[in-house]
């Protein structure tokens, strides 16, 4: 009876270690699962940018475009509505001088120089004459540099995962002007088509027939957008479309030059990357960045509005090419350069001007709200 007393006893105490040990398993069973359900959210809330934990509770991911966001779309439409308003004569001059094929053509007044040109437009219509296409212009232009700053620092604050104090290197700048620059001008080139063609609407003058001054009238940006569509249909908005996409590349020279610039003087001067700048020294980086690139890639600016032009037709753009290259030589690339350069470079500086100091006052405004709602 002892031995069997015995081994009941034993028999029990094994129970009671069985079931002590199955509870202490099941309960590191239940905060290994705790922890990984938390290391979870906390991998969540990295990737998708709007789930965080606090207090075991999740929020819900944030909007996809945040007010910042939509500042760099501001700041750089006002940018490139306010240069344009100062500087359209010269770019009117510089299509001019573009798709002029030489002497001898009677579908266009021949130029001999920048300062005739502008004699001879403001003889025969006056001052506003140098202002033709200027609405085409300051929408294309508005629409242009607003949807290439917002892309590029949307794409820019995406690689960064929201961190600006963290440094990209070169071949992320050009990756993110790139994606700014295709999708700008799929946006932009139908007005850009339009401003050429008001540009190109010459006065009557003993160089030109009455039949080609004449032609076609455009009295505005939408009569020119409704008349190249029921004349030309969609494949009229796109004309010079290619050289453009090509042109894509004016823009990544020119941010990549300007964000190393910026970044490499902040180094120099043992100050953070993101460090805002005097408005002397964004002048002087824009301007600097914007003549390297013009000076690399102005004769896709010849092709295209060569292209775009509706006095001229061609072929395609190895036609114009061609063409430019039998009759004109390496200079008809080159055409129109200087009233170019002289309008790229300011217009640049003021574009990038009132772009930072927008955002700097955005950022400004963001600070003394977030100070305002400390101090309630």
């Amino acid at each position: 009876m002892s031995k069997v007393a015995n081994a009941a006893t034993a028999i029990a105490v094994m129970d009671a270690s069985s079931n002590v040990t199955s509870k202490v398993a099941g309960q590191n069973s239940t905060a290994s699962n705790n922890n990984s359900s938390v290391n979870s959210n906390n991998s969540n809330s990295r990737l998708f940018g709007g789930l965080s934990t606090s207090n075991s509770k999740i929020t819900e991911a944030g909007p996809l475009l945040k007010w910042r966001d939509m500042e760099h779309l501001v700041a750089g439409v006002s940018g490139g509505v306010l240069s344009t308003l100062v500087l359209h004569p010269l770019d009117l001059i510089k299509i001019r001088f573009q798709v002029n094929e030489g002497t001898g053509v009677t579908v266009r007044p021949n130029y001999t120089s920048f300062l005739h040109a502008i004699r001879s437009i403001v003889c025969s219509q006056g001052f506003s004459g140098l202002y033709q296409g200027v609405s085409a212009n300051c929408v294309g232009a508005g629409m242009a540099w607003g949807i290439y700053f917002f892309v590029y620092n949307y794409v820019k604050n995406h690689m960064q995962a929201g961190d600006q104090k963290v440094k990209l290197p070169p071949t992320s700048h050009v990756i993110a002007a790139g994606q700014a620059g295709v999708l700008s001008l799929l946006v932009v080139n139908p007005v850009f088509v339009a401003k050429t063609r008001l540009c190109l609407q010459y006065e009557e003058s003993k160089d030109i027939s009455k039949d080609v001054s004449k032609k076609i009238k455009y009295r505005g940006l939408s009569d020119a957008l409704i008349k190249i569509f029921q004349q030309e249909g969609l494949r009229g908005f796109y004309k010079g479309f290619v050289p453009g996409v090509f042109g894509v590349s004016h823009g990544v020279i020119q941010f990549v030059t300007y964000e190393e610039m910026k970044s490499m003087y902040n180094r120099y001067n043992n100050r953070p990357s993101e460090q805002t700048l005097k408005s002397i020294e964004y002048i002087a980086f824009a301007a600097a960045s914007k003549m390297i690139a013009a000076s690399f890639t102005y004769p896709y600016q010849v092709v295209r509005s060569r292209l775009q032009d509706q006095h001229t037709s061609y072929a395609s753009c190895r036609d114009v090419i061609l063409r430019i290259w039998r009759y004109e030589g390496l200079t008809g690339f080159y055409k129109g350069f200087i009233p170019n350069l002289l309008r790229v470079t300011p217009a640049c500086c003021i574009t990038f001007l009132v772009y930072e100091t927008m955002i700097a006052a955005f950022e400004r405004q963001k600070m003394l709200g977030t100070s305002t709602e400390l101090e309630e």
